[in-house]
């Protein structure tokens, strides 16, 4: 549930473009018009066996140019970005350790979920390895032995499953998947038409 009747609501799985482009933009959206984003990490393999959907990139015909979009929507963006070679990746390790270290007292989690995209999506990092995650998480501020121990556990893997249903019974289909005063916004491109929303009260 939102933490307030004003947040947005940030769907996201760590190995999509358009949530990585989303990430760089979103909560600088939000603060000009006096809103913050509340950031929920989830997995796409979950969601598309829920819908029946599959990687873009793996889709006949579609694969082609969606490699090319990513590209030219970061450029439109302004934002850094070079196409990974392992595409796409597991992001449990990224989501779970997100969530531990959203429940922290001193929360680095929005730090933490920057240097994610940012390590996979242009420092060309393989952040489906536990070490690499472990790694960015104590950069900002994480106890190595704490968060290794809670992502070996079962707490951490319920706490994603959970988020993950809760997610699909919200109607979450994709990443990004950003929810404004209950109206749904999917993808990227989307960003002008929060905006306005934002600016306007809806349209």
């Amino acid at each position: 549930m939102p933490e307030s009747p004003t947040a947005l609501e940030f769907y996201f799985d760590f190995s999509s473009p358009y949530g990585y482009l989303a990430s760089e933009k979103i909560d600088e959206i939000a603060a000009r018009h006096g809103r913050h984003v509340e950031w929920r990490p989830i997995l796409l393999g979950v969601v598309f066996r829920a819908t029946g959907c599959a990687p873009l990139t793996q889709i006949p015909i579609k694969g082609e140019y969606s490699l090319r979009d990513f590209a030219r929507s970061a450029r439109f963006l302004g934002v850094p970005y070079t196409q990974p070679a392992g595409f796409p990746i597991a992001t449990q390790h990224a989501a779970r350790a997100y969530y531990w270290l959203h429940d922290q007292p001193q929360s680095a989690a929005r730090a933490f979920a920057h240097a994610v995209y940012r390590a996979y999506f242009s420092e060309r990092r393989d952040i489906s390895c536990l070490d690499v995650v472990l790694d960015l998480a104590v950069r900002h501020g994480a106890d190595h032995d704490l968060l290794a121990a809670a992502l070996a556990g079962e707490t951490l893997k319920e706490r994603l499953k959970d988020e993950c249903a809760a997610a699909i019974g919200k109607g979450v289909f994709g990443s990004p998947y950003i929810v404004v005063d209950g109206e749904p916004f999917f993808g990227a491109d989307r960003l002008p038409q929060i905006e306005r929303w934002l600016a306007s009260g809806g349209f």
